[in-house]
């Protein structure tokens, strides 16, 4: 018997022609994904190219400052790198080391990359060449102390910089951190408390106030703070994590907000199981 009118002997049952062309559509798709990864790829070097080319043409700390920034900027995903951030501010910082906030940013890096003696010698060049004139230095400075276990000298330094901002939520917090792990409850209440008053709704400041009232032995207060904590915080995305830690990369926001929220789950739990062992009745 013949062949069917229109049939052809390359023809394939329809299921298969599905799976071949759902399969040529995931390779595409792999092969477009990798594609567009190196043109960022290339993209970045090209700018840095271009970057480098103008600082051998026309050398400036103040471009290199400018350059540096723009790499250590948390909410610019595409430019961050803070290896090429470091590079800038470190020729810029031998260019001209008076030039402002340059060993304010080469602190922040070292911070960031755990080498807190060389983070503390670099704001401190800072705040001996610029003092009051530049009141952030003494945030990073306190930052700096406190994550040494200096809870003292951190809480002091922050105090400093909040007499020039304070309305800063973001400082408040991390004086009372330094205060809750100097043992200084009440005072660390007081101070979250101060920053509550015009941000009622910040999760950082209510899980910081439901430790503070959790360490004073006000349990049921301090399970109410948290679960308004624990509201707060399920609003916050990625974005919102980066905005609170500047400098740190971008990529590594939905981490970070997921390791808050869980903080905030365990502060609540601890609450929680302290509420119903001192309510035992033996």
């Amino acid at each position: 018997m013949g062949r069917q009118a229109g049939a052809s002997k390359f023809s394939w049952p329809r299921r298969h022609l599905l799976l071949v062309g759902t399969g040529l559509f995931c390779v595409c798709a792999v092969i477009l994904y990798f594609a567009q990864q190196e043109l960022v790829r290339i993209g970045v070097a090209l700018q840095d190219e271009k970057e480098q080319t103008m600082l051998m043409l026309f050398p400036s700390a103040q471009r290199a400052l400018s350059y540096g920034t723009l790499h250590f900027d948390a909410t610019n995903a595409a430019e961050y790198d803070i290896g090429l951030a470091e590079y800038y501010f470190q020729y810029a910082a031998a260019k001209d080391p008076s030039i402002p906030y340059v060993y304010h940013e080469l602190a922040r890096i070292s911070f960031l990359q755990g080498n807190l003696t060389a983070a503390l010698a670099q704001i401190d060049t800072q705040i001996s060449m610029h003092g009051d004139s530049e009141p952030k230095a003494y945030y990073v400075r306190g930052l700096i102390e406190g994550y040494m276990g200096d809870y003292t000298n951190s809480a002091t330094d922050y105090a400093h910089f909040l007499e020039f901002e304070p309305n800063n939520w973001a400082a408040k917090n991390d004086e009372a951190w330094v205060l809750l792990k100097a043992g200084e409850y009440q005072q660390a209440l007081r101070v979250v408390d101060s920053g509550l008053s015009y941000v009622p709704s910040n999760a950082w400041l209510l899980n910081s106030k439901a430790t503070a009232l959790f360490e004073l032995g006000d349990y049921q207060e301090a399970l109410m703070v948290a679960q308004n904590a624990s509201t707060a915080v399920s609003y916050l995305t990625p974005e919102d994590w980066s905005v609170a830690y500047p400098g740190n990369d971008p990529a590594i926001a939905d981490q970070g907000l997921a390791a808050f929220k869980q903080a905030v789950a365990n502060n609540m739990h601890t609450i929680e199981l302290a509420l119903a062992t001192s309510t035992v009745q033996y």
